[in-house]
């Protein structure tokens, strides 16, 4: 694994979880550091998302805190006191000031953090902070709540025959209906850029992958997703063909670990991949996206293997996109089962043995003759989910 220069990262448990395990991590950037950030559009938001508004885009950032064992959501102003509070504990164990740190939280809603044991968590995290592999996956593990695994992704760039490396983490795997990501996510990179281009590689990547996956449609209060530049590397970002392959490479990761999201969707037994074609635009072919990855009867369908494409159809239809319905054709696993708005014969049996036999389902829809393109990414919606969100709390 190919860490960026420049980083310690810790992941330890301090008790906030009833399981014992990890539930605080710690990113930091002793010798400073460019950071640009995404967040929830939900207006019912966390105390660290006010608080992470406030302090990215920075030009000289130092660390990211995050617990993993309450949200600190709907929290009042005790839950605004509590995230201060931890952002100073990291300032000041850095030698800086609180704005140079981000909070993220995340678990359950409307319950106050247990303060003293947050406290000696970020203090045991300083104390077991590192450069290697061990240390990075420690501080992915601490972010986790329902997840599986952990969730990571690495890629290095060549620009200039210098070497820009970039590792990145996130959690996820209910509570999924982004703009911007129902999920916590940091990635960070030893590329020198300055905090708009930071901001504008970010935004560019998010829009390409956490935006575009779902797994029950609820938007979080607490999404957040960060960009960490330390700008040890030497490449210079000073182009925009540059800025290009950084955004790339960036979108490539970020598009990494959206998949592995609904992939480890609560319950999940299929992930499910929309591409839509032939939109009047890309906001709209996303809109059309967006609207069959969150229909329950599509992600039911999958479930029990049944090529009930009529759901899938319709779905398009309400997705308040001007499309005639005699342009859309539909295919499910690359067979044909909807062609320019007339059903076509099909072997129903074989398509429903492609769902079952294969974790990842395809559906694709073409709506026109237009140039608007999108992909999104879910999961089928399964009893296990059921089962397991309505025993979340108790």
């Amino acid at each position: 694994m190919n860490l960026p220069e420049g980083f310690q990262y810790a992941g330890m448990a301090c008790g906030i979880k009833a399981s014992s395990k990890e539930d605080i991590s710690l990113i930091i950037a002793a010798d400073g550091a460019v950071a640009a950030g995404v967040y929830t559009q939900n207006i019912v938001r966390a105390a660290s998302i006010d608080w992470n508004v406030n302090v990215t885009p920075s030009a000289d950032f130092r660390a990211v805190v995050i617990n993993s064992g309450n949200a600190n959501a709907c929290t009042g102003d005790e839950g605004a006191t509590n995230n201060r509070a931890i952002a100073q504990q990291t300032a000041d164990a850095l030698g800086v000031v609180a704005d140079q740190v981000a909070v993220l939280s995340t678990g359950v809603i409307g319950v106050q953090l247990p303060m003293e044991k947050v406290r000696t968590g970020i203090a045991s995290a300083f104390g077991n902070a590192g450069k290697s592999p061990d240390h990075f996956m420690a501080a992915a593990t601490g972010i986790t709540t329902t997840d599986k695994s952990t969730k990571t992704a690495t890629t290095v760039l060549t620009l200039g025959g210098e070497t820009v490396n970039i590792a990145a983490m996130a959690k996820g795997a209910g509570m999924i209906g982004p703009r911007m990501a129902t999920m916590l996510g940091i990635v960070t990179t030893d590329a020198a850029v300055s905090a708009d281009t930071a901001d504008e590689v970010i935004r560019h990547a998010v829009n390409q992958s956490f935006n575009c996956i779902s797994v029950e449609g609820h938007m979080s209060t607490n999404d957040a997703l960060i960009l960490v530049a330390s700008g040890k590397s030497a490449a210079v970002f000073d182009t925009p063909e540059s800025i290009a392959e950084l955004k790339h490479a960036v979108t490539g990761v970020c598009i990494d670990l959206a998949k592995q999201i609904p992939a480890d969707g609560e319950g999940a037994t299929h992930l499910i991949q929309i591409d839509v074609t032939g939109a009047p635009s890309d906001s709209e072919a996303h809109a059309i996206a967006r609207t069959v990855a969150n229909s329950a009867l599509v992600k039911t369908a999958i479930t029990g293997s049944d090529p009930n494409w009529g759901r899938i159809v319709s779905a398009v239809g309400y997705a308040r996109v001007p499309v005639r319905a005699e342009d859309i054709s539909l295919k499910l696993n690359g067979t044909d089962l909807f062609v320019a708005g007339q059903p076509v014969e099909f072997d129903a049996a074989a398509v429903s043995r492609s769902i079952s036999a294969r974790f990842e389902t395809e559906i694709e829809l073409r709506v026109g003759n237009a140039s608007g393109v999108a992909r999104h990414w879910t999961s089928d919606l399964t009893v296990d989910y059921v089962r397991f969100n309505s025993e979340y709390t108790t």
